[in-house]
This record gives C-alpha cells, sequence and structure tokens, in this order.
C-alpha cells in the first residue's frame, strides 16, 4: 500500500506530542512493508534543519519540508476575526505548500493520503482533484475543545472574547472538515465519539503507540522523592496547568515534604520558569534524550487542566515502568484505572495524599507504575495499532470504490 502523509510539522526529530505520534504510524506502516511518502510544514514553532535529517529516515519516508511562516501577526489575526474564520487554519494556508503537494500527487499515485491534524484540512480539495486516494484525517486531538477551555480559564475579559471567538471558528471548520474526509481516526475513544456525532464519517479510535522495544520489561523500584515533567512550553496548556501547578500546589506540597524536588523538562521554557521559580524546582530544558531523563526520575507529573487528545508523555512514563499522577484532564484519552495504573489528582488534597503515598508507601506506587507498566502492553502496542489501521485504509478504499469515486 502507498502512503502519502500530509503533516502540520515534520515527524522527525521526535522533540515534541504531535511529531512523535505522526512518527509512531509512518514507521509502524515502514515496518509493515508498506511504501510511505511525507510531505511536511517546516516553521519557525517547530524548525527543522534539512541536513540535519538522518539519510535512512529520508531512505524510508521520502521526507519533504515547505517552509511556512506561522508566526501570530496581528493585522491577519484581526482580518480573520473580522471575516470569521479560523486564523489557526488560515495561517496553514500557503502556495508553495499546494504546488509541492499537487507535484507529489502528480508523480505518483497513492492509495491513501493521511491529514495529520485538521490544520492542513485546507488541502483536501487539492487531493481530490489530483489523487483517487481516499483521504484520512488524523485527528489529534479535538482542536476547538483546547481553546473553549483555555478560554473558560482566562481572567482577562479581553483575553476570555479572543480565546473564545478562536474556539468558535475553529470548531466551524474542524466540524466542516470531517464531513469532506473519507475516515478519521481519533487518537481517543472520548474524541472518536465527538467525531462520530459531527459526521456519517466512519470513525476509529487509534492512540498513540510505542514499539514493543521501547516498553520496560518491569517497573524499576522507587529510588527517591523525585517528581518530573517533559514537555515543550510553547504548547499554552503545559505553561498553563504548570503555572497553576506551582502557584496553588507546590508551595504546600514542599512545606509539608521540605526533600520533595520536581524537575522540568522540554523545550521553550519562560522566563519566569528559568529564574528559579520555586523551592525544590529544578529547570533544565530540552534534554539530548527524553528517555534517559525519564528513566532518572521517579513520578511524572502531568498537571494539564485544557487540552484535549492523549498525552503521550503518559504513554512514555508507563513504557518506562514509571508511575504517573495527573489530572483528570491530563489523563484524558487513556484507558486508566485511578489508583490502579495512574493517580488522578484535581485538587490540593489529592496531591497532598499522593506525597504521603509517595513516601510513605513506595511500594505502593512501584504497583501502580507495573499497572501502568501493563496497560501499555495490553493497549498501546504499535504493531498492534498499525495493523487495526490497515484493516480501517482498506474499509475506507473499498467504500470509496463502491461509490465510484
Amino acid at each position: 500500500m502507498r502512503v502519502l502523509f500530509v503533516c502540520n510539522k515534520s515527524p522527525w526529530p521526535l522533540r515534541e506530542g504531535g511529531p512523535m505520534a505522526m512518527n509512531s504510524l509512518i514507521m509502524g506502516l515502514v515496518k509493515a512493508g508498506h511504501q510511505v511518502k511525507v510531505l511536511a510544514v517546516n516553521s519557525e514553532k517547530y524548525n527543522v534543519d534539512p541536513d540535519s535529517i538522518p539519510e535512512d529516515y529520508i531512505k524510508s519516508t521520502g521526507l519533504e519540508l515547505v517552509h511556512l511562516d506561522l508566526r501570530v501577526k496581528i493585522i491577519p489575526a484581526l482580518v480573520s476575526l473580522l471575516r470569521r474564520r479560523s486564523y489557526h487554519v488560515e495561517r496553514f494556508i500557503s502556495e508553495a505548500f499546494r504546488d509541492r503537494l499537487v507535484r507529489i500527487l502528480r508523480q505518483q499515485s497513492y492509495d491513501v493520503v493521511q491529514l495529520e491534524t485538521v490544520f492542513v484540512a485546507p488541502y483536501i480539495e487539492d487531493i481530490r482533484m489530483h489523487s483517487k486516494a481516499v483521504i484520512i484525517l488524523r485527528a489529534h486531538n479535538i482542536e476547538h475543545l483546547i481553546w473553549e477551555r483555555m478560554a473558560l480559564q482566562a481572567r482577562n475579559p479581553l483575553k476570555r472574547f479572543y480565546l473564545s471567538d478562536l474556539a468558535r471558528t475553529l470548531k466551524k471548520f474542524e466540524k466542516a472538515a470531517v464531513n469532506r474526509v473519507d475516515g478519521i481516526a481519533a487518537i481517543t475513544r472520548k474524541d472518536a465519539a465527538f467525531f462520530r456525532a459531527a459526521t456519517h464519517k466512519p470513525v476509529i479510535d487509534l492512540p498513540f503507540g510505542v514499539f514493543s522495544g521501547q516498553i520496560a520489561a518491569a517497573a524499576p523500584p522507587i529510588s527517591g522523592g523525585r517528581l518530573f515533567h517533559i514537555g515543550a512550553m510553547n504548547w499554552m496548556p503545559n505553561e498553563e496547568g504548570m503555572r497553576w501547578f506551582l502557584d496553588d500546589i507546590w508551595p504546600e506540597l514542599h512545606r509539608l515534604h521540605p526533600r520533595l524536588r520536581l524537575t522540568l523538562a522540554g523545550r521553550y521554557m519562560p522566563h519566569w520558569l528559568k529564574t528559579g521559580y520555586k523551592p525544590g524546582l529544578e529547570v533544565v530544558g530540552e534534554v539530548d534524550d527524553a528517555r534517559s531523563f525519564i528513566e532518572a526520575h521517579d513520578v511524572a507529573l502531568v498537571p494539564l487542566r485544557s487540552g484535549s487528545g492523549i498525552r503521550i508523555k503518559i504513554i512514555e512514563a508507563m513504557a518506562a515502568g514509571k508511575a504517573v499522577v495527573a489530572t483528570s484532564v491530563g489523563a484524558e484519552g487513556i484507558l486508566y484505572t485511578h489508583n490502579e495504573n495512574i493517580f488522578i489528582a484535581d485538587r490540593l488534597h489529592d496531591f497532598i495524599e499522593f506525597v504521603e503515598l509517595f513516601t510513605s508507601q513506595p511500594e505502593k506506587v512501584a504497583q501502580i507504575a507495573a499497572g501502568g507498566l501493563k496497560l501499555v502492553h495490553d493497549h498501546y502496542n504499535n504493531d498492534r495499532l498499525v495493523s487495526r489501521l490497515l484493516v480501517f485504509y482498506a474499509e475506507a478504499r473499498k467504500r470509496l470504490s463502491s461509490v465510484g469515486l
């Protein structure tokens, strides 16, 4: 099978959740013997030097990058506001990207074109015009839901108004886009339920998967009071969640347990975090090897208050045999059971309860970590997920052929 991936950012390197989710399916299909081609946006927000891409990766994926200027600009943002269009989506419309996409479609026929995120959906009509492939939308999130939740958290009335408008226009585009493709691969069961209600098109829930060789054989013992968070801070829900945690939760946790330590890793650390914001906090920024960083700590912290989709950082931590403490929003999309394979904490007393458990009953926390590891084995094995996707592709192609398109 020949599959063209059209991506809102490069799937390489694996520095963020989105690229990791794309790469898991791309390399899973390559591993299964299918022909893959990748066309991706390159931008200031997630910039990749083409010369730094390994030759074997380019050979196996045919990765090509087209630069788009995705920086937020006041005048285009105001124009989108006045025209009631989604500024999130408008930034991705590019003649250069369209031209390269059309040339690729003319040079090679494809069985499937997979759109990675709704932000590349403006190119659906170009694909229809130049290809007979089925079009699958891989929905990494319910995108408008992220902005609705951030609007609810905003205290400034003007900011709340603008975020609400961004959410409304994105929701309108998102609902229209899902009815223009041939199938939707949602990243969680909850997201899949939303899309099934929004369209008559077939929907599959297909979470992020971990390759078998990346899953630990067993959960390591708890070795100290070391919590960690890893995530790019240019994604607003990450920064918003961490600010809430450090303002409202961490001071009391650290007062009760002065030896407790929290290490933050990830790209684009804001100035307010770099300046030694709280006692017991260490900010290391971007790390060369995320897996080594995870393995050097005990418990993953995911304190999100907005967002959608699935938190890949949770699956990664579980695959490494680490316990996870997360808000219910942070854990959304994971097939979890509280206190069995994850610990859910939404309020201060929940976090206090977990830290008491962490410090006095490390064996119980180790059991939670083992439960998370089993969850990854059972539900997030990438080979099984790719097999499900291939069946979904085949069914979509059969449906498209039956209507003569």
